[in-house]
């Protein structure tokens, strides 16, 4: 397998995708504030001050989270984040994405996901996705990617909840590069 940076700048019409760093905390967390991105997602209370905190510092520590930027306005507008390279089974999962509600339902979800995905099939054959059970939205959005749903679910104790994921798959041989 060829190198896998996982924390390249990637950019096409509608976004960039730059490191995270320390630095862009308040705004992110001034997007992240708003209850309604997590009110399907396992972890609800994310909009507050002190879980995200604890959000944000693992994406830093994680060395693979990205700052969304529009890159029409150069305004950031979410995250993501690639994790799990496994270099054996030649495979990396993409997730902890959350978008400004201004972004919602166009083209910028699929636009982060193609630009993430043409990026990991050059180093990997297959790419996962965790998505919580009760996360509709982002199953569907996935879904509209060509992600097909496998029989893995995974549940984490998170303390105060457990976290239960669907597991989805795109596979670089079934890709169409889009």
């Amino acid at each position: 397998m060829s190198y896998f940076n996982i924390q390249p700048t990637l950019e096409n019409e509608f976004v960039k995708i730059v490191p995270l760093n320390e630095n862009d905390f308040e705004v992110l967390y001034n997007m992240a504030s708003d209850p309604l991105i997590w009110e399907q997602h396992p972890n609800r209370d994310r909009y507050k001050r002190e879980v995200f905190e604890i959000f944000f510092n693992a994406a830093i520590e994680s060395r693979g989270a990205f700052l969304l930027i529009d890159k029409k306005t150069e305004n950031p507008f979410g995250s993501s984040r690639y994790y799990e390279l496994n270099e054996r089974d030649s495979s990396v999962a993409i997730g902890y994405t959350f978008l400004s509600r201004d972004y919602w339902g166009g083209v910028y979800n699929q636009s982060i996901k193609n630009l993430m995905l043409n990026y990991a099939f050059q180093f990997v054959d297959k790419v996962f996705f965790y998505i919580g059970v009760d996360n509709i939205r982002s199953q569907k959005a996935i879904e509209k990617l060509g992600a097909i749903r496998t029989e893995k679910t995974i549940s984490e104790d998170l303390g105060e909840f457990i976290k239960v994921s669907y597991t989805y798959r795109i596979d670089k041989a079934t890709w169409n590069n889009k």
